[in-house]
């Protein structure tokens, strides 16, 4: 068995190419998650910034429309947060589905490379003690770059995922203060 038959290197083109096509389509979905949202939020505002103006003219003095003002920080504040954890929720989703695909080719990749340094070791020449064992190193070298590389994005996550939660309590603090301020002047 020769370690490079040129079937074997199409297959693995394939298959590199099919890993490259899912990572791609399950980006595209992520973007288009975050793209309704998007649309969806625009819409609210639309509405929502007519339905203000509206009442604030609808305001027969000054402290009419400052109540009116007053009255939108809480529910602003509130839908800014709901929409950041509806972008970290898409991109968290579209990560870990990004991560499973990502981790699914590289444990098929590290069985064929293992797979491979095994044959070649079954047929290596007398001599080439230290090159199978340069081989069998790299890919064990790897497997602990990829599993460093793994935990790092994990804790990376978890760190967006701990500062998104602190902001949203921040800015709805925030503006559950301004808007008793607002509302008095």
């Amino acid at each position: 068995m020769t370690p490079f038959m040129p079937d074997q290197f199409a297959a693995a083109q394939q298959a590199n190419l099919n890993h490259l096509f899912t990572l791609t389509n399950l980006a595209v979905e992520g973007i288009q998650k975050l793209t309704e949202l998007n649309l969806q939020a625009a819409r609210t505002m639309l509405a929502e910034g007519q339905d203000n103006v509206r009442a604030a003219l609808a305001g027969k003095d000054l402290r009419d429309v400052l109540a009116v003002q007053g009255n939108l920080a809480q529910p602003a504040a509130d839908k800014a947060i709901a929409y950041a954890r509806n972008v970290y929720e898409i991109a968290s989703n579209t990560q870990a589905e990004l991560s499973k695909a990502v981790e699914a080719h590289y444990e098929q990749h590290n069985r064929s490379a293992q797979a491979f340094v095994d044959a070649f070791m079954k047929n290596a020449p007398a001599g080439s003690e230290a090159l199978t064992a340069l081989l069998q190193s790299s890919v064990a070298a790897a497997s602990t770059t990829y599993q460093s590389i793994q935990n790092a994005a994990k804790q990376t996550a978890e760190v967006a995922k701990a500062n998104l939660v602190t902001s949203a309590a921040a800015a709805s603090g925030a503006a559950q203060q301004a808007a008793p301020r607002a509302a008095r002047q």
